[in-house]
């Protein structure tokens, strides 16, 4: 593939050989930037397998070349998009997800204390604080294996009630059917979360309750259903670098990448099975994280990379190399659904010295409107065209 160069060691020699050296190197970045800029935006499809891996094999510095270009050709560099994530329900999850404190498989050892749902308006002062402090995109997270029936109505309104503020709005609830995606739909909800978590092959080692093909059929029926995709992974859960690679061509053979792609590093829970276990063995390189954002960056160049859970534990220096990697956006807030996240106060001033500006929202509207008969006082409900 185009811009999959292979690069020889660096060896001694005389001034004219060094020269020439040099010329050469200056030629492959020159070639790596113009294979980026020149190449066809959004055709996921020209990524083999075998191309995904051999990004991931590239040397560090020429695999953020090649993201950042195609980070620019897509994006304003220097723009983030904010979100704030709230838990609307806690803990005693259904599901056995190995990293999930919120399991309720696992309560007898991460002792988290189960909450019921949020009151409405709790929800609708936290979406306003969130407002209020910069983010664009307000999501709501509920420890479901998906939503009841009466659990609907519920959340229908949240995303009427948020979207009202003007800001953009995302859910994540377990999985759907095709009529939950296009009640969600028709309230507007901009973004649904359900994410893939890691490869087909290594899938097993993360949950039992729930099937690698049953995240696909959400994602099928939220993206038939006009909301926007938002799915991502979690790196450092013991996998190897062969599941990231897989991962990554999981999504391009969707009919369409998803339009948010979180790529999370494992924040291991004490009293989780795959938190002790990374809690004993070591977690994974924030340099292969990095990679990994940038892989994504360069397959999926229209989508939203989001520099996820894990990002409190990173440096300055790491968070700039994970924005030059092509990550474009990030959670506000000091607490990502129950674990912790960067302080808002230093998001703000990192963000100054990196000279990154804030994204405006941009929610869509809703499928159906409500129309008032000025003559009868009738009201009724329009499907708006897409």
């Amino acid at each position: 593939m185009a811009g999959l160069l292979s690069i020889s060691e660096p060896h001694a020699g005389s001034p004219t050989d060094m020269n020439n050296q040099n010329d050469t190197n200056n030629d492959f970045l020159a070639s790596l930037v113009s294979d980026a800029t020149q190449a066809p935006k959004n055709v996921t499809e020209q990524y083999t397998r075998e191309d995904i891996a051999q990004l991931f094999d590239l040397p560090l510095m020429d695999l953020l070349l090649r993201a950042q270009t195609i980070h620019r050709e897509n994006f304003n560099p220097n723009e983030v998009q904010i979100s704030t994530l709230l838990s609307i329900k806690t803990g005693n999850c259904p599901e056995d997800c190995g990293y999930c404190s919120q399991s309720g498989h696992h309560r007898d050892t991460t002792k988290l204390q189960a909450e019921k749902r949020l009151e409405i308006d709790k929800v609708i002062a936290a979406a306003k604080r969130a407002k209020a402090t910069g983010s664009s995109r307000f999501c709501m997270g509920a420890a479901w294996k998906h939503p009841s029936a009466k659990d609907m109505p519920y959340v229908v309104e949240l995303v009427k009630e948020v979207k009202a503020l003007g800001l953009e709005t995302c859910m994540t609830l377990g999985m759907l059917d095709t009529d939950q995606a296009t009640q969600l739909a028709d309230a507007g909800l901009d973004y649904y979360n359900h994410n893939l978590d890691t490869s087909r092959r290594y899938y097993e080692q993360v949950v039992s309750t729930r099937s690698y093909d049953e995240r696909l059929d959400t994602l099928a029926n939220v993206r038939n259903s006009g909301i926007n995709v938002c799915s991502g992974n979690i790196v450092g859960m013991g996998e190897s670098r062969d599941d990231r690679i897989d991962w990554v061509h999981e999504l391009l053979k969707m009919p369409k990448a998803p339009e948010s792609i979180p790529v999370n590093l494992l924040v291991p829970i004490a009293g989780t099975p795959i938190g002790d276990k990374v809690l004993a063995e070591g977690q994974l390189s924030v340099l292969e994280w990095i990679r990994t954002i940038a892989v994504a960056r360069i397959c999926c160049p229209t989508s939203y990379v989001r520099l996820s859970a894990g990002r409190e534990s990173l440096s300055d220096s790491e968070q700039a190399l994970a924005f030059m990697a092509g990550a474009n956006s990030f959670f506000y807030g000091d607490k990502l659904l129950t674990t912790g996240n960067a302080s808002q106060s230093g998001d703000d001033r990192l963000m100054r010295e990196l000279g990154l500006t804030k994204q405006f929202a941009a929610p869509r509207a809703p499928k159906q409107v409500p129309v008032l008969d000025a003559m009868s006082g009738h009201q009724s409900r329009v499907v708006l065209a897409e």
